[in-house]
């Protein structure tokens, strides 16, 4: 039998995903959509953003989310630290960066820390670190049904220069491809909901291609613009360390106020895992709507890189997580 070498075996271990977004990126760099084929892959971009909703309405319980509110402390901690402490982050972030990176990538980076968490990787992070699973699907899902308003709102206070205000179009856009999509997909789920359980491919390929398609119209309209003359290899090195310097704040807020607050180890890792991811799955399609077409490949290229920083530090974490032994019990004291 002959033995792997090393390279083969490193390979194999890269994210395929990750693979085919740099190829992506790599075929928009080489062809481009120009003239009547940027038409097209607009209306391509609307398709693949509604479906991706429709089919979260779909698969998403409301049951399990109303019950998960009960758990309020926990779920209050997570939205804090999603809708609270990482807008901060990032308000402040863009104030001491401005002036040092291109204003699409200041921009991108305050877009990022607006974003919901995920759903598929905060649950699947919490079940590898034997965590919570059930409080970390009420929290995510929770994160993602209201991130769909909630996000769109917070840009337009924050951000109203890049993306050209909140607009009516803009309103309507959200509405048509966002909110619609996401009630006929609740209102469909007693009926397609189980099916949809059932064929989990189905929602891999819509999940993972609408954000192809995303990223190829947003790349493709950089590449027309020109805007990739404006950033540097030393820009894109700062922008991932200002990335890991965010998670890993993020990952040691949660940790020490979970602990300091007296949340059991279960419920620390649904807090961890669910409170600092942000979402590419909504984010890029948010983006596509939010901001104009030229700018968007900048503006999400933060969330691209925090993506995979996030999936390796938490894939690490949850690992220690799942290795380190529960604490004990502390016995009551014998009567005397």
């Amino acid at each position: 039998m002959s033995a792997i070498s090393p390279l083969a075996a490193r390979l194999r271990r890269i994210d395929r995903y990750l693979l085919l977004l740099i190829g992506t990126i790599a075929l928009a760099a080489a062809l481009p959509a120009r003239g009547a084929a940027t038409e097209v892959v607009g209306i391509l971009v609307k398709v693949a953003v509604a479906a991706l909703f429709l089919l979260y309405g779909a698969r998403l319980h409301p049951e399990a989310i109303w019950k998960g509110l009960s758990h309020w402390r926990l779920q209050g901690l997570v939205f804090a630290s999603t809708y609270g402490l990482f807008p901060l982050i990032g308000v402040v972030l863009a104030y001491l960066v401005r002036g040092h990176l291109p204003s699409d990538i200041v921009a991108g980076l305050l877009f990022l820390c607006l974003l919901p968490s995920t759903v598929q990787s905060s649950i699947a992070f919490t079940s590898i670190a034997k965590g919570n699973v059930p409080a970390a699907l009420c929290s995510a899902s929770l994160s993602n049904l209201v991130g769909v308003i909630l996000t769109p709102l917070l840009v337009s206070q924050l951000l109203p220069v890049a993306s050209g205000g909140f607009s009516l179009k803009a309103v309507e856009d959200i509405v048509t491809q966002i909110l619609i999509p996401f009630a006929v997909g609740q209102a469909v789920r007693p009926w397609v909901g189980p099916w949809v359980h059932r064929h989990p491919v189905l929602t891999t390929i819509v999940d993972r291609g609408s954000i192809l398609v995303v990223v190829y119209a947003a790349f493709s309209a950089g590449m027309v613009a020109g805007i990739w003359s404006q950033i540097s290899v030393m820009s894109l090195a700062a922008v991932l360390f200002i990335n890991l310097a965010i998670l890993g704040l993020v990952i040691f807020a949660t940790t020490a106020t979970s602990r300091w607050l007296g949340f059991s180890r279960e419920d620390e890792i649904a807090i961890v895992f669910c409170g600092s991811k942000k979402s590419m799955a909504s984010g890029i399609p948010m983006a596509a709507i939010l901001f104009p077409g030229h700018a968007i490949g900048m503006i999400v290229l933060p969330l691209m890189l925090f993506h995979q920083a996030q999936l390796f530090v938490c894939a690490v974490l949850a690992r220690r997580y799942a290795q380190q032994k529960a604490p004990e019990p502390i016995a009551a004291p014998a009567s005397a």
